[in-house]
């Protein structure tokens, strides 16, 4: 990522190095909570409300061409189920690690004399700036690679019914007559005659079928 506009210290994602001091070996141990940012998550789909709480647990490493970061962040996500469409909420943690490079040191640590004419590398460099880091970034990509594309309410969720919709977990014994659609109309049609009409058409089918037998 390239060199962004003046970071602001009072984001509570922004973090000073100052206290390393570029000592490699250095370390700095932070707990924060934070107000999840919006989007946090995966769209339409499962993710951290905003302004949910967010734990964060950082690991600050100085080493010679930067700040090694590894942390963890903790937090309830809400979404839908895949299967049933109910809500769901599930506690989400996200481990992640990523190196925050000086934007005058090359990738052994020592000062650069120019400039580097990579645009593409310095496009995938997160950097230092002024001695602050933005980890929003990388915690979004650490949020999303730890929810569940697919979430679901229980891992054997029966899902709703194909027929009518009805959430199968709710009614376990719940299911539809197979009907063949060739005598579906005359099922219709036996339901609005009356008892002494349906013997009669009873017993027209059966002299049909006795008929029909004969002339085999």
């Amino acid at each position: 990522m390239a060199l962004n506009a003046r970071l602001d210290h009072r984001n509570p994602l922004v973090f000073d190095t100052h206290e390393l001091g570029r000592r490699p070996g250095a370390l700095q141990r932070l707990t924060r909570e934070i107000d999840a940012p919006k989007d946090f998550g995966l769209a339409g789909v499962i993710g951290v409300p905003e302004g949910a709480p967010v734990e964060l647990g950082l690991r600050l490493e100085s080493v010679m061409e930067g700040v090694l970061v590894t942390g963890t962040a903790r937090a309830r996500a809400k979404g839908e189920c895949v299967r049933c469409l109910e809500p769901l909420e599930q506690q989400l943690e996200a481990e992640f690690q990523e190196m925050f490079s000086y934007p005058d040191a090359d990738d052994r640590g020592r000062v650069k004399a120019e400039p580097a004419d990579d645009a593409e590398d310095d496009e995938e460099t997160l950097f230092i700036e002024d001695g602050l880091f933005d980890l929003e970034p990388v915690l979004r990509d650490a949020v999303v690679l730890a929810l569940p594309m697919q979430p679901v309410c229980q891992d054997d969720c029966p899902g709703l019914c194909s027929e009518c919709g009805a959430r199968l977990a709710d009614e376990p014994g719940h299911h539809h007559d197979a009907v063949d659609i060739r005598w579906a109309a005359l099922q219709g049609l036996a339901g609005s005659l009356e008892p002494g009409e349906k013997d009669e058409i009873s017993g027209a089918d059966a002299q049909a079928g006795t008929d029909e037998k004969q002339e085999k």
